[in-house]
């Protein structure tokens, strides 16, 4: 016999009060004379289980309006619960849209919706930019997405800027955005135009990694060159804007002409981009002049020939061994297997922590409670423009 109904028998024939008989049944007095009200209005069909859902839910969504959801969602993989409904409302401006988190359940129920990897961080910059007003205090690089040849190869061009002037320094197409490709590019750019104060890049290869100080082959040359290397935070493009608008332009005047094109033609019209826009369209920033007006070239000689690196006399100077290890207060500390065989200097600036630089940039801190290399964890937000 049900347990509902049990009661009910026992309550019909019982001398026992209530409070015994739900005693009894290890169920509370309102549970049990719910149960009896229950069966006194309805009888026994007052006891079946009854369903808990809400009678109205004011979160509940329209059928059509989910579908909806999950169509856009399809369309356009990349797209979060956010840009769906952004999407959807463009479409249809009059529909009745849920919150955003009432979204996001409707897609990951559909099983559209991907579990992120735990991706280690990125070292912070360490060091605060600006753009500033003055030729050559900052330069941008980065590439400019990819465009396939006629004969099925990937041109990715690499450019940079000077950020005050807008001048673009180099523009030239390569097959893969590794170091091999980039250092000689950047080398005819610092013959051709010296060397300027600092670099900002963002995170992605060659210029950064997650290594110590997020340091390259190519950003730890750029170093040895005594350029300050900067980076962008994470999925940060504005950090960067002025040269992310180059982009837009360079893609508008010569993207068709890109797509399809041969590997010779494709830098041509890089060429001539550079060219037009250097020389031939003015800035609203630049009191309508043309980058090529105002730019000069940097007063700092590029020479292929490294000087040594020098510490102050308040560092103390450790040998990287060629597992990457250095050897501090008889710990031995893991740096980074790139800065092998060469010297880095050290300094505490606490009383437990002590700062580690390769020349003048900063690869992190070591916590002496755990004798381990912590990178820097604060990113500078430089200039938003």
């Amino acid at each position: 016999m049900d347990l509902k109904m049990q009661f009910i028998a026992d309550w019909l024939r019982s001398e026992h009060g209530v409070s015994d008989l739900a005693r009894g049944y290890g169920i509370s007095r309102k549970t049990a004379y719910k149960w009896i009200r229950r069966y006194q209005e309805e009888g026994a069909a007052g006891l079946q289980e009854r369903s808990r859902a809400p009678h109205h839910c004011p979160h509940a969504v329209a059928e059509d309006v989910a579908e909806q959801i999950v169509a856009i969602k399809k369309d356009h993989p990349s797209f979060g619960p956010k840009k769906v409904l952004d999407r959807l409302r463009e479409l249809q401006p009059t529909l009745a849209l849920p919150a955003d988190s009432t979204a996001g359940e409707i897609l990951k129920a559909a099983g559209l919706v991907k579990k992120r990897r735990y991706k280690r961080p990125y070292p912070a910059d360490p060091q605060p930019f600006e753009l500033g007003d003055r030729n050559n205090a900052l330069w941008s690089v980065d590439y400019k997405g990819q465009y396939r040849t006629a004969g099925g190869r990937w041109c990715y061009p690499l450019t940079m800027t000077d950020n005050a002037s807008r001048y673009v320094l180099g523009c030239h197409g390569v097959t893969a955005t590794d170091h091999a490709q980039a250092k000689p590019i950047m080398e005819w750019v610092f013959h051709e135009y010296g060397l300027p104060e600092g670099i900002l890049s963002d995170n992605g290869s060659p210029f950064a990694s997650r290594s110590a100080g997020g340091l390259t082959r190519l950003s730890k040359w750029w170093v040895e060159l005594g350029i300050r290397v900067h980076r962008t935070r994470p999925s940060t493009p504005t950090q960067n804007a002025r040269h992310e608008r180059m982009h837009g332009s360079l893609n508008r005047a010569v993207g068709e002409r890109m797509r399809g094109s041969s590997w010779r033609q494709q830098q041509a019209a890089l060429q001539a981009f550079c060219q037009e826009f250097n020389e031939q369209r003015s800035h609203e920033a630049l009191g309508r002049q043309t980058p090529a007006s105002v730019y000069q070239p940097s007063r700092r000689a590029y020479s292929p020939v490294l000087r040594p690196i020098e510490y102050n006399a308040d560092q103390a100077v450790r040998n990287v061994r060629h597992n990457g290890e250095i050897k501090w207060q008889g710990h031995l500390i893991y740096v980074s297997e790139l800065l092998a065989r060469h010297r880095v200097g050290l300094k505490e600036v606490e009383d437990d922590r002590v700062e580690v630089r390769y020349s003048t940039h900063l690869l992190g801190h070591i916590n002496l409670k755990t004798a381990r290399l912590e990178p820097a964890c604060r990113w500078h937000a430089g200039e938003e423009v």
